[in-house]
């Protein structure tokens, strides 16, 4: 397994990623079929990540095969430029083998290098294999969005969690 930055041409391969994790969790943001953005917006989004100084998408890859991601990006204003929001998805077979552990180690890797100063995300409250690897990486609860989703038929709370890096 390897970790890397995306590049132009891995477009059509992360759009699929993308829409397979669709298919197989209620964790994502967005429902199977929801996605309807071509490989040629995935590769024109790919080239403004890319442009940006402080917004990666890192590919977990095994044999050339992508099976996770965690995608961060950057505040767009003075205010905000120092911190990102992380989104990580992980498709399920690849789940359990350190694969997050991994993406989550060379997003602080990549921020401690770009002097970034603190990394954030949500997650649902049910979610408790991603809760756990966030606990782990040094994350912690800041609040709670009440019924922020509205997931196979119930709404759904999220934590906000934070780390914060040197």
């Amino acid at each position: 397994m390897r970790i890397r930055r995306i590049r132009g041409e891995d477009a059509e391969a992360f759009l699929h990623l993308q829409r397979q994790l669709d298919e197989e969790t209620s964790f994502m943001m967005l429902e199977p079929g929801e996605r309807t953005e071509s490989a040629e917006a995935t590769a024109q989004r790919i080239c403004d990540v890319v442009a940006r100084e402080n917004h990666t998408i890192l590919l977990a890859e095994v044999e050339d095969h992508l099976v996770g991601f965690i995608e961060a990006v950057g505040g767009r204003w003075r205010r905000n430029r120092h911190s990102v929001y992380l989104v990580v998805g992980i498709l399920e077979a690849y789940t359990g083998k350190g694969i997050g552990t991994r993406l989550f180690e060379e997003v602080e890797a990549w921020a401690a290098e770009k002097g970034l100063h603190r990394l954030e995300l949500t997650v649902m409250t049910r979610n408790e294999r991603a809760l756990a690897l966030y606990r782990k990486r040094g994350f912690e609860i800041e609040g709670v969005k009440k019924d922020s989703l509205w997931v196979d038929g119930e709404f759904v709370d999220e934590y906000y969690m934070a780390k914060r890096l040197g």
